[in-house]
């Protein structure tokens, strides 16, 4: 059973810093794309960053040259330096893995479980 597990979130000032960090486990055996996404109090979720297994990264405008995603393909970990925080950063962030299933010989979507990040002073 493929599991994602976050953590790293938390209450932070504004201008400072959070890293957060999602592992997947659980009989994977290739994972393509990683990526985050956040949801804040009444809105939708969207895209924050996204990494594939190879290539260039892709982020949300807002957070561009703020953060940065990166992954450990040896740890099946991605990571989302945030930086420069700002109020309108707070939101449950979301990890999310494509997955390669060799026994049902397709790829899926997994989520992980949300960390809470506050920007707040």
């Amino acid at each position: 059973q493929v599991q994602l597990v976050e953590s790293g979130g938390g209450l932070v000032q504004p201008g400072g810093s959070l890293r957060l960090s999602c592992a997947a486990s659980g009989g994977i055996f290739f994972i393509n794309a990683m990526g985050w996404y956040r949801q804040a109090p009444g809105k939708q979720r969207g895209l924050v960053a996204v990494i594939p297994s190879s290539g260039s990264t892709n982020y949300a405008d807002s957070v561009k040259g703020r953060f940065t995603i990166s992954r450990d393909n040896a740890k099946n970990t991605v990571y989302l330096q945030m930086n420069s925080l700002k109020p309108e950063d707070t939101a449950v962030y979301y990890c999310n893995a494509n997955i390669y299933i060799p026994t049902r010989v397709a790829s899926y979507d997994y989520w992980g479980q949300g960390t809470q990040v506050t920007v707040s002073s």
